[in-house]
């Protein structure tokens, strides 16, 4: 049931505008150079910075949609009934998001990268840190769709939720990418487990509560 509802959420989410995280990662990273300026020096030490905000900003954006649409159609409701639990439902979830935008996030850091000025290495450094990070942007944007869901102005609502919560992976996924940073890499996995451990429950709770 679970691989079923993987595969849902993956299905619906490729269904819609998949392509819109990755356009506003490509955007963001873009728009980086024409802010600060042609120093290469200075874009290469924000870059991994400005990549990850790049990245928070795209787990956001389908946010209203991850949740919100099978509670108001009662389909949240007909799972409980057929006797899948809400923790599975988040995990589906989580892993659902993950896969429609976390893989092809990390392909277009290799562009994104080259236009904030990383090299080679850093370039390494920071695909490995957002492979890192990523499942856990997903799992704290799936986690506040549920916590926010009926509510209105959801969205923006989500917005306000999320980016706080993110600031620890934002901020070791982006010293990750500099030089000798195993320390920050260490510290963004273990935020990272931590999140990835916690969020299908807190999630779960948030979906019965929604019922009340």
């Amino acid at each position: 049931m679970i691989a079923e509802l993987i595969v849902r959420e993956v299905r619906r989410s490729l269904s819609g505008a998949a392509w819109l995280p990755v356009a506003f990662f490509l955007l963001v990273a873009a728009i980086v150079p024409f802010a600060v300026g042609p120093d290469a020096k200075l874009l290469a030490r924000i870059g991994g910075g400005a990549l990850w905000i790049a990245a928070l900003t795209a787990a956001l954006l389908p946010i209203e949609r991850l949740v919100e649409p099978d509670r108001a159609d009662g389909f949240l409701d007909q799972l409980a009934l057929a006797g899948v639990s809400e923790e599975s439902v988040a995990f589906a979830k989580i892993t659902g998001h993950w896969l429609t935008f976390g893989p092809l996030l990390l392909i277009a850091a290799v562009p994104a990268s080259v236009l904030v000025g990383l090299d080679g290495p850093a370039l390494l450094r920071a695909i490995i840190a957002l492979a890192i990070g990523t499942p856990a942007l997903a799992a704290l944007a799936v986690t506040v769709a549920a916590l926010t869901a009926g509510l209105p102005r959801a969205g923006s609502l989500a917005g306000l939720l999320l980016m706080p919560l993110a600031i620890p992976l934002v901020i070791f996924g982006a010293a990750a990418t500099g030089v000798g940073q195993e320390g920050a890499l260490k510290l963004e996995a273990a935020v990272a487990l931590l999140t990835l451990a916690g969020a299908p429950f807190v999630t779960a709770a948030a979906i019965r509560a929604s019922r009340t």
